[in-house]
Order: C-alpha cells, then sequence, then structure tokens
C-alpha cells in the first residue's frame, strides 16, 4: 500500500467481504468473543449497528438496512429450530447481544404486552414478515 487511500480502500474491502459475511454466518457464541474484541476488529463504531445488525441481517425480514436496527414496525413469525413458531413485534430495545425478544398483542394484568424470548440468535430457523393483531 502507497498511500492512506490505498488502506482506507483495503480495509473497506476487508469489511465489505470479509467481516461482514462472517457476522451474518457466525454462531451467537462466536459473535459474543467478537463483540469483546469489536474495538480491535472494526476501530470504534456502534457494535449494535454493526456486528448485530449484521448477524441479524441473515433474516432481512427481521431489519431494517438504512436505519441498521431491528424493524420495529413489522409484526414477525419466528421458527425456532425446536418447532416452535412465535409471532410479535420485535422490541429493538430489548433485544440485546443476540438474543431477540417480541412484544405480543395482548397485555398482562398490569398492562404490559406480552413478551415472547428472549430467543437466542442460534435458536432461530426462519424469520418472516407476518400481521399480528393489533393490541386492543
Amino acid at each position: 500500500m502507497h498511500t492512506f487511500a490505498d488502506l482506507v480502500a483495503s480495509r473497506k474491502a476487508w469489511i465489505e467481504a470479509e467481516l461482514k459475511p462472517w457476522c451474518v454466518g457466525a454462531a451467537h457464541n462466536d459473535l459474543r468473543m467478537a463483540a469483546e474484541a469489536w474495538s480491535d476488529i472494526a476501530g470504534r463504531v456502534d457494535l449494535e449497528k454493526t456486528l448485530w445488525f449484521w448477524a441479524w441481517s441473515r433474516f432481512p425480514d427481521l431489519v431494517n438496512a438504512e436505519l441498521q436496527t431491528i424493524d420495529e414496525t413489522r409484526g414477525v413469525r419466528v421458527t425456532l429450530h425446536d418447532g416452535r413458531v412465535v409471532a410479535g413485534f420485535p422490541d429493538a430495545r430489548a433485544s440485546r447481544e443476540g438474543y431477540l425478544v417480541l412484544l405480543g398483542s395482548t397485555r398482562d394484568a398490569s398492562g404490559r404486552f406480552n413478551t415472547e424470548g428472549p430467543f437466542r440468535l442460534d435458536e432461530i430457523g426462519s424469520i418472516h414478515a407476518a400481521t399480528v393483531p393489533s393490541a386492543g
């Protein structure tokens, strides 16, 4: 590399060709280890908008690419590897470090929406957009 511009281009290419695809396919435990060293790996960037967003991107119906976050505006149907199927609206604030939490359409006795999860990234087989009944 002869110039700083060459160095920057090389780093960007590595992120696109190696780091993002690795995050999309990595196991939860590997992602947690990477999170601990993320500033050394990726620089000073937001973990939620890079590592965890890229990891959740394996389920395109779950994420908002423009905002680089879990999309809370669209209901989803989650199929777990053990065969269970749950539906609700993703709760981005409660869904941290590779765990997904869904808000259901009913409320408990205290008036809070029921929740499903947390479900570890590795437990999830698929996520698809779905119509979820509105809370009443």
